[in-house]
């Protein structure tokens, strides 16, 4: 059993228990005694695994908690990244090339141990993320200046080394935050390299929006590889993945000088005007079909930041203000009806 599996087996057990009394309550149903404490003594003996197991969360106010401090960590991440970027900025100057390449090595080194500390020490994992952030950011520090101290040619395969390093460490410690680092990386350099294949220089591969929409399908494929059971990795993987697909179209449909295409501006905004609200929809028919919540909410998101832009093009420069607004209202009930149907009708077809 995985964490995600125990945090879930541990919500489906306080939401039975909650139903239980609420109907014992009502008088529809109850347990005698005996059977409720032979109940309750399984359900807190799994509880109290589980909890010393993975230090998961066996009530609400516990999720509450987790919730904040998992935004702490987070912020503390970013914060200690920072620190050690800003601090090798002030010392580098004082250091002769030996002492900064044995630094460099080091840096990540070290803070891989302590990546392993915190793990060993804390089961939640909040600590390993921000000592495996600092990880991540002395690795990429360290290939950004060794390749400055022996004048190596920059080239988008550093992305790749940044990218495994992330993914790795997010798999040998089950770190989100890492996956998203490695994950990020991983886009840079498929970007960079689809652009170097169109004979563009890598560093201005990212002008060209298609190059993202590559980048972002080739990540969504990765969420159907194995993850070793970690169920909340592939989720990742989408996410990110139709994130960049779904923003190089919005920015195409917009500013269709950046497109690749053969075709005037003009054209090349109304193919991506319509291919947005194409892949916004089979976004959501995907999510709804696979039943993956984030999918279909990040394609309702992405199909109303479609039609609201194009509404803004078409009305916003000779249509009265409260005008505009009341038909962005009326279009949100609507479209609030059209998904109300489609709820019922999903409701209805549920065994």
């Amino acid at each position: 059993m995985t964490k995600e599996a125990a945090q879930a087996r541990a919500d489906q057990i306080r939401s039975f228990q909650e139903e239980l009394r609420m109907l014992d309550a009502e008088g529809v149903a109850s347990l005698d005694a005996g059977t409720w404490a032979r109940v309750r003594a399984h359900q807190d003996r799994l509880l109290a695994g589980f909890s010393a197991a993975w230090d998961i969360d066996i009530s609400g106010r516990q999720k509450q908690l987790s919730l904040g401090m998992r935004v702490i960590a987070f912020l503390g991440a970013a914060a200690m990244a920072a620190a050690v970027a800003l601090l090798f900025r002030r010392i580098w100057g004082h250091l002769d090339t030996p002492a900064q390449v044995t630094l460099l090595i080091a840096a990540p080194l070290a803070a891989l141990g302590l990546v392993a500390l915190a793990a060993h020490r804390d089961r939640s994992g909040y600590f390993a993320t921000i000592a495996g952030l600092v990880a991540f950011a002395c690795f990429v520090i360290d290939l950004a200046l060794l390749g400055s101290i022996f004048n190596v040619t920059p080239s988008q395969n550093a992305f790749l080394a940044w990218g495994a390093f992330g993914l790795a460490l997010a798999y040998a410690r089950d770190l989100r935050l890492l996956l998203v680092a490695g994950i990020l990386s991983l886009l840079g350099y498929l970007t960079a390299t689809a652009g170097t294949w169109h004979g563009v220089y890598w560093l201005s591969a990212g002008e060209r929006p298609e190059h993202y929409i590559l980048a972002g399908l080739a990540v969504f494929a990765l969420s159907w590889a194995p993850h070793g059971g970690r169920t909340t990795f592939p989720g990742t993987y989408r996410l990110f993945g139709l994130l960049a697909v779904l923003l190089a179209i919005l920015v195409l449909s917009n500013w269709g000088a950046s497109s690749e295409l053969p075709l005037s501006s003009r054209a090349v905004q109304h193919v991506y005007q319509v291919a947005g609200f194409a892949a916004a929809a089979a976004v959501i028919w995907l999510g709804v079909r696979r039943h993956w919540p984030g999918t279909t909410n990040l394609g309702g998101a992405f199909f109303a930041l479609f039609l609201y832009t194009r509404f803004y093009d078409w009305w916003w420069a000779w249509m009265p203000r409260w005008v505009f607004f009341l038909v962005m209202a009326l279009v949100a009930v609507l479209l609030l009806m059209v998904l109300q149907r489609l709820r019922r009708a999903a409701r209805e077809v549920t065994p």
